[in-house]
């Protein structure tokens, strides 16, 4: 869209002709009158006698009408570039109230079991959350994503941050032990709630992901729950796992062998959750993980607010850089034979 950002200075553009009509013109009559030169005779032929000294008095030459129409160019693209025209240019800017996620990962030895399937062939608990957790984190554009594990010993891999494909990259390096083979679910909600707890209130979001019971850690798992619901944080808790009676997980040989010791702790998890206003879920499958994180998604949807803007962009150069070619244009007409061509010759 174009518009002139200061469109009242187009009120200069008929200042020529008044400083001519008005200014000037009295100005020559009260010379005239200060002079006090009155005619009193006058030769009865006036007109016969300067034709025979100065000669027929010529009409407007065409140097003076292009000199003026020039000047009169010039004046009005100077007048233009003062009005300052510019092109407005729509630009859409989404505001965003993001929420801070903290995402609590286990990583115990049990997340090795392959009791998931994906495409009709068997993966890990491991391999299903981390590819589950990337989509997730793609869908919230706007929130701080952190990230945090837990085994024998929790650990902080990744702060609150908003650059979301860094928080995935790491996620891909996860594997289960790297944290040792136990689980220590309240040092992981503890940890989390660290680096929660300065974040501003209401935004506060932890998804604690596990598939066993806690095990080792030094902070128990409801007294962390009791201190998350102080510090207004929401725990949304996954508990991983099919309902096999036996299944296979990787052993410290590289090899899968059976085991039947589930482990699942599901009366904790919801205590965890009900304690601090959040909500417990069970994924027994690809297919159930999928749907918990759409739920937790939409539960905890980022607001977003967009407002259209206008963003100028300054065009006074092009009237301005036309001026100064009539200016140049006016230079090359010799203001002497103008004045010649106005005014007549002399004898």
């Amino acid at each position: 869209m174009f518009e002139f950002h200061w469109p009242w200075m187009g009120l200069l553009l008929p200042l020529p002709w008044l400083v001519r009509r008005y200014w000037l013109h009295k100005g020559a009559e009260r010379e005239q009158a200060a002079s006090g030169i009155h005619t009193t005779l006058l030769h009865p032929s006036m007109g016969h006698l300067q034709e025979a000294f100065v000669g027929k008095r010529p009409g407007k030459p065409l140097a003076a009408s292009i000199h003026g129409l020039l000047l009169s160019l010039f004046w009005a693209l100077l007048v233009v570039t003062l009005m300052r025209p510019e092109w407005l240019e729509p630009h859409t800017e989404i505001k965003t109230e993001g929420y801070d996620l903290m995402l609590a990962v286990d990583t115990s030895r049990s997340m090795t079991a392959l009791d998931f399937t994906v495409d009709e062939k068997p993966v890990s608990r491991m391999a299903v959350v981390k590819g589950v957790i990337d989509k997730f984190i793609q869908s919230r554009s706007g929130d701080r994503i952190g990230l945090t594990i837990f085994g024998t010993q929790s650990f902080v891999l990744s702060p609150l941050t908003l650059d979301g494909e860094a928080v995935r990259h790491i996620l891909d390096e996860v594997v289960p032990g790297m944290a040792g083979d136990a689980t220590a679910i309240g040092d992981g909600i503890g940890l989390s709630i660290k680096k929660l707890r300065d974040r501003p209130e209401g935004s506060r979001v932890l998804i604690l992901v596990t598939d066993g019971e806690n095990t080792s850690g030094v902070i128990p798992p409801l007294e962390a729950a009791r201190l998350a619901a102080r510090e207004g944080i929401r725990i949304y808790t996954i508990g991983v796992g099919s309902n096999k009676d036996e299944i296979l997980i990787l052993g410290h040989d590289g090899r899968y062998h059976p085991d039947t010791d589930i482990g699942l702790d599901e009366d904790t998890l919801r205590r965890i959750a009900e304690a601090t206003g959040g909500a417990y879920f069970r994924a027994t499958n690809t297919r159930a993980l999928e749907e918990i994180y759409q739920r937790v998604d939409t539960l905890e949807k980022t607001e977003a607010e967009s407002r259209t803007v206008m963003i100028p962009s300054p065009l006074y150069r092009w009237p301005l850089a036309l001026g100064l070619l009539v200016l140049v244009l006016i230079g090359l007409i010799p203001q002497q034979r103008v004045a010649l061509g106005s005014g007549g010759g002399h004898v």
